[in-house]
């Protein structure tokens, strides 16, 4: 099977500013982005994505004269999975408005970049369906994805087990831990979930993990940090404090005290030292975020949702996120006070008030921080960030002229 990944219009601009940087598939739920889910689950298939020309580059297309398009927002199901084995060509799945998948040519990339595809019969799909459509979803959903995730990787394997005999372990036979792993004087609790530890993730002194959770590839819990259920420590992240029921993508830093709850952070952020967020309104009523979509504050359904954050953000030692604070990609947040809870790409400022992160500073900071890793600041990369800082503007609202 061929399979493409495309975003849905509709669902991109939903789950901005999470998406300006990578298309719907390479979002992570769980342990695993969506795009690496189906990649485990059809490892023979070949996995492309069809997103926004700007993306196209760094994420390529490989279409063929007999190709299934999936929604990148979906995440797998067996049920799902069955499903797009026996479509035909020609043929769609749809929910309602939300077209699922749909068997084709070549052509239809082509139909997709004009707004629509052109199937000649859909079928309603009326199975279970798990599709992140707002960026609260990631942590929302992130507990079930974490719990099947990790059937997923370790069926059939063995875990590289626990040597440090100051580690206490409970429901060990949740516990996973591949090679190269370090731990010191931990508690994992895997009584009420799975715990994951990446390949060559460590777990310092004094950590306290509890599960479902997940420690991927190269991550560190630092010494005293306390993973609460449903959390997802990305990719070469460093985590310490606490936090709750979140993800950090992939990159990225909260690696001091202060708490972290119900929130989203993208790759390459950082959170300085005593840094806070509100998950939970002081009346207890839902919490209404910013929709990019909807250019409007819309409620979220929940009474618990605390920071999304995009790419390449940061935040000064002491900052306070008031609850349900979104902040865009590449800006950079300090000083007392709560600042606004919509924080523009791009914005350089706090509660005191913002102005425009120029963009050739935010490239030097943004090549200092891969520098530290190794890695450099890619043309592709810094494309994307441009068209990101150009996208972003009229939420900049500072920069318009008064009128004469």
């Amino acid at each position: 099977m061929n399979l493409v990944l495309f975003d849905d219009p509709t669902l991109r601009q939903q789950l901005l500013p999470l998406s300006f940087t990578r298309p719907l598939a390479a979002l992570r739920c769980g342990i695993l982005t969506l795009a690496e889910k189906w990649q485990l689950l059809l490892p023979q298939a070949g996995i492309s994505y069809l997103t926004q020309e700007y993306l196209q580059q760094k994420y390529p297309l490989h279409a063929t004269a007999d190709t299934v398009y999936l929604n990148g927002a979906c995440c797998p199901s067996p049920e799902l999975l069955a499903a797009l084995q026996q479509l035909q060509p020609g043929q769609a799945l749809q929910q309602g408005s939300i077209l699922l998948a749909y068997r084709a040519g070549t052509d239809a990339a082509s139909e997709y970049q004009n707004a629509s595809f052109s199937p000649q019969s859909t079928l309603p799909w009326e199975g279970p369906l798990s599709l992140i459509q707002h960026p609260w979803d990631l942590f929302r959903l992130n507990g079930e994805q974490l719990r099947q995730d990790f059937a997923l990787l370790t069926r059939g394997r063995r875990s590289a087990g626990i040597n440090d005999v100051h580690t206490r372990c409970y429901g060990e036979e949740q516990i996973f831990v591949e090679e190269g792993v370090k731990i010191r004087a931990a508690i994992l609790n895997a009584e009420d979930g799975p715990i994951y530890l990446g390949k060559g993730a460590q777990v310092h002194e004094g950590a306290i993990i509890k599960g479902p959770f997940a420690l991927c590839e190269g991550a560190h819990v630092n010494v005293g940090g306390k993973m609460r259920s449903d959390t997802t420590i990305g990719p070469y992240c460093k985590a310490g404090g606490e936090i709750s029921n979140s993800i950090l993508m992939a990159h990225s830093n909260k690696g001091h005290e202060g708490f972290l709850g119900n929130s989203v952070l993208g790759e390459w952020c950082n959170l300085g030292a005593d840094t806070n967020t509100s998950n939970l309104k002081n009346n207890y009523a839902n919490v209404k975020v910013w929709s990019h979509a909807r250019e409007r504050f819309v409620d979220t359904g929940l009474q618990f949702c605390g920071l999304i954050m995009g790419d390449h953000s940061k935040a000064g030692i002491n900052t306070m996120f008031n609850t349900g604070t979104m902040v865009g990609v590449s800006a950079n947040i300090f000083g007392d006070g709560f600042p606004r809870t919509l924080i523009p790409s791009f914005a350089w400022g706090g509660a005191a008030g913002f102005s425009t992160y120029k963009f050739e500073t935010a490239m030097e900071t943004a090549e200092r921080v891969l520098e530290r890793r190794k890695l450099p600041l890619s043309a592709q990369d810094r494309a994307i960030l441009q068209h990101v800082f150009e996208l972003s503007a009229p939420l900049r609202v500072w920069e318009k002229k008064p009128s004469d």
